[in-house]
């Protein structure tokens, strides 16, 4: 009789196990919308506190809503006002891929899919690195939170304003032209900047022209306040 119970109870387990594991592997995932619902593939080493996101009181020729990357500095400037702006630290195309100019935001792309060109991918593969022809957004894609194309004329200059699944690499020269940041700090501009904004890049070659900016530090009383 006790055996007979004892196997009873063991199919009992089993059956409630099995049931549990239906209904978990049935289950739909959470969609991603944020970073903070992902994790991320790569654990970061600590930002440097001058790479973090913070109000500065900023003086340039720029209208609001302009952004100006500083390509030599690793700063990104969303500019908010009159002598206000807020900065973001970055990271930039390594020797041989800076680039400047002004270009516009042409799309934006939440958790965007990331399609590496065919010659990133040739040089890549000569370093002993496959690339995927095509990676779907998420936690491990390299584009990160979010992505905002840049356009010069219309056309896609290949290069990207994006989020990382490195956040290590802020302040580097690491990339092949695009400019990164954390994901936190994408999200943030991504809200802010919308298509069509002006983005002026200084960097080799002094394509910008003629941009007047100055950096006069963190504004003490807007970064604890607001407004």
């Amino acid at each position: 009789m006790k055996s007979g119970k004892m196997l009873l109870a063991v199919a009992g387990m089993l059956v409630t196990m099995t049931a549990t594991a239906t209904v978990a592997q049935s289950s739909p995932a959470k969609p991603q919308t944020t970073a903070s619902d992902a994790v991320p593939a790569v654990r970061s080493k600590v930002v440097p506190d001058k790479f973090k996101r913070r109000v500065v009181r900023f003086s340039t020729t720029e209208t609001p809503g302009t952004i100006i990357v500083d390509t030599n500095n690793k700063f990104l400037y969303y500019v908010e006002g009159p002598n206000q702006a807020t900065r973001y630290g970055i990271g930039v195309g390594r020797e041989g891929y800076g680039w400047s100019g002004v270009v516009n935001i042409g799309r934006k792309e939440e958790w965007p899919t990331w399609t590496p060109p065919a010659e990133m991918r040739a040089r890549e593969r000569l370093a002993g690195h496959i690339l995927p022809a095509v990676q779907k957004g998420g936690a491990d894609n390299p584009l990160g939170a979010r992505a905002m194309y840049l356009y010069k004329g219309g056309r896609d200059t290949i290069f990207r304003i994006h989020g990382t699944n490195q956040p290590w690499s802020i302040g580097l020269n690491m990339s092949s032209g695009c400019i990164r940041m954390m994901n936190k700090d994408v999200e943030d501009l991504y809200e802010r900047a919308s298509v069509g904004t002006k983005v002026v890049v200084v960097g080799p070659g002094n394509k910008q022209g003629n941009v007047g900016f100055q950096d006069r530090g963190m504004d003490i009383f807007r970064t604890i306040f607001g407004g």
